[in-house]
């Protein structure tokens, strides 16, 4: 990675004005998409340090860090909840410092400690995350979360298998992706019996279900699959879930 291009990047993004949250939905939404921001960042550093530049993870990388930067500052902003505050500045503190390993050329020999630092600051926005759907009495908090939270997943999925095609070596590996793998499938069939789901969302969800078994192939192949394969199929599920994940945000205004 071009460490200047990257610094130039985040020094820019600094001059970026931090996103107006207009409700408790949108929140839910927001600190969502911290969670997915973790896994995406580690995917996308795995990319570059096997010097592989499909879908340009260098710039990815850069984007989502200011993206991470930017959404922390709105939701601290918006949120008046005492037991958010704390997992806001939680998130916060280890943000900080996950940070400045994102900003040197990814290296394998360093790559063990950061996914162990990005599986910490991932528990913590999933905690803030639960914090801002608990302030909802409405069961689309809920559902906003479960939803918001497949878009890690698939991230989480495909970083997890793009370390194991860089070669490194993860004791915990298959228990991981099993893990996020069940998670994955028992939170599709959660959505599919939603009683408020529309017909747009019930067709997206059909599509995301046949994305999805590109990962129950490769989980179940002795091949290694290639890393462009892993990267499109997963950023074809985080956007279509993106997109379900914005339209339950808005199922509680019409």
């Amino acid at each position: 990675m071009n460490k200047k291009i990257l610094l130039i990047g985040l020094s820019l993004s600094s001059l970026c004005y931090a996103i107006d949250i207009a409700n408790l939905n949108q929140a839910v939404n927001i600190a969502g998409k911290q969670r997915m921001y973790t896994q995406r960042m580690l995917k996308d550093y795995a990319m570059v340090g096997m010097n592989n530049t499909f879908g340009n993870p260098a710039a990815d990388l850069n984007q989502t860090i200011s993206d991470f930067d930017e959404h922390l500052e709105s939701l601290i902003a918006y949120n008046q909840d005492d037991k958010t505050a704390k997992a806001l500045q939680d998130v916060k503190a280890k943000w900080l410092v996950v940070k400045k390993d994102l900003q040197t050329a990814p290296k394998k020999e360093n790559v063990e400690k950061l996914q162990l630092m990005l599986d910490e600051l991932l528990h913590l926005a999933d905690e803030a995350t639960k914090a801002f759907a608990a302030q909802s009495s409405e069961k689309s908090g809920e559902i906003i979360n479960i939803s918001g939270r497949q878009r890690m997943l698939s991230q989480r999925m495909a970083g997890l298998y793009m370390l194991k095609v860089w070669g490194v070596e993860d004791p915990q590996f298959r228990t991981k992706l099993d893990d996020a793998m069940k998670l994955f499938s028992e939170s599709l069939e959660v959505l599919a019996k939603y009683d408020k789901n529309t017909k747009e969302i019930n067709d997206l969800l059909a599509k995301v279900k046949r994305s999805y078994r590109f990962f129950e192939m490769m989980n179940k192949s002795t091949q290694r699959f290639i890393p462009t394969l892993i990267y499109k199929k997963s950023n074809d599920i985080l956007r279509d879930m993106n997109e379900i994940t914005i339209k339950y945000t808005q199922l509680k205004t019409k």
